[in-house]
């Protein structure tokens, strides 16, 4: 048996042929490199079709595909709606991946990145012996996979973990309606945000290098790396992304009661060295026994949390069916 995983994210595209005990015999990826619309969706049956072809397998020779989204995939409609590709509002991509393999004996299978994070984190991740996970993804934007008393959670319109718009500053700003609250401190491109506003409000921090730098151009890698030089600007920014950071996990944690919460995505990375002043942090807030009960920890996946999590729910939903 071998199925097909897909992880798409807003800027890179990773597909892999996976055997049933989860080995990847075959893995491609290509950058969206600006595409949109339906040429995103070419590309997603361009890696399938480059997988076959340097594996070996024919179409009619894979039982499943599951796929990864950057939004939120509808298992009711099959419609994906992935703010970060243009045009993706409503996007048909389950019946684009059906007509492409014309084969009604495939099973495809489309979730949110949320829900292929903590997936995959559970089949080869860090979470292999939880029942009780939650997985924080931190890039462009902020989205939480949830495993809870052994299941996936997943809600009335598969819009659980939009983490972004976590309600947790006031008064509340109207920069929040773009991405929400949380996102717009805590997030790549909210931590790079914080610092062009800084910077055009004439915010002073002496000694600060971003004053001599073009403000459109600064990235939330630059804030790190400034950190690390102990710029007094970056160093503001970042102190209030792990506060951030820490007050919503002890919310989680109050909340959900888990045995482990994992931090991936892009920012973490480099965000990685805070994780214990992230615990420290959430530890003031949290409910104090659940807090001790719980570990913070890095993702072990090294990005590859998403495409495990693909062919997870492709190798499932083989089994479900038999």
């Amino acid at each position: 048996m071998a199925v097909v995983g897909i992880d798409l994210g807003g800027t890179k595209i990773t597909g892999a042929l996976f055997d049933k005990r989860g080995k990847i015999l075959c893995e491609i990826s290509h950058l969206l490199e600006h595409r949109k619309e339906f040429e995103v969706g070419l590309l997603v049956l361009q890696v399938i079709d480059e997988l076959m072809e340097q594996s070996g397998y024919r179409k009619d020779d894979i039982e499943a595909l599951g796929i990864c989204v950057p939004g939120i995939a509808n298992s009711k409609t099959g419609l994906v709606w992935a703010p970060n590709i243009g045009g993706w509002e409503n996007y048909p991509l389950q019946k684009e991946i059906e007509e492409h393999f014309s084969n009604s004996k495939i099973i495809i299978s489309v979730a949110s990145d949320r829900t292929c994070y903590i997936l995959g984190e559970k089949w080869k991740g860090i979470a292999k012996n939880a029942n009780n996970a939650i997985y924080i993804s931190v890039g462009t934007g902020i989205g939480i996979g949830l495993l809870i008393d052994g299941n996936i959670i997943h809600g009335k319109g598969d819009i659980v973990g939009a983490a972004g718009w976590f309600g947790i500053e006031t008064p509340y700003s109207k920069e929040f309606e773009r991405c929400g609250c949380f996102e717009s401190y805590a997030s790549g491109n909210g931590i790079a945000h914080q610092a062009k506003k800084i910077l055009k409000e004439g915010i002073l921090f002496k000694e600060s290098k971003f004053y001599t730098k073009e403000i459109d151009s600064i990235s939330s890698k630059d804030i790190f790396d400034a950190v690390s030089d102990g710029d007094p600007l970056a160093k503001s920014v970042i102190e209030k992304a792990i506060e951030l950071w820490g007050m919503t996990s002890a919310n989680l944690v109050s909340l959900l009661n888990p045995e482990i919460i994992i931090w991936g995505g892009g920012v973490f990375g480099p965000a990685t060295q805070f994780i214990d002043r992230i615990y420290k942090e959430a530890s003031k807030w949290a409910q104090p026994i659940a807090i001790k009960e719980v570990k913070y920890e890095k993702s072990i996946l090294q990005g590859k949390a998403g495409l495990y999590g693909a062919g997870y729910l492709a190798l499932t939903s083989v089994i479900k069916k038999v």
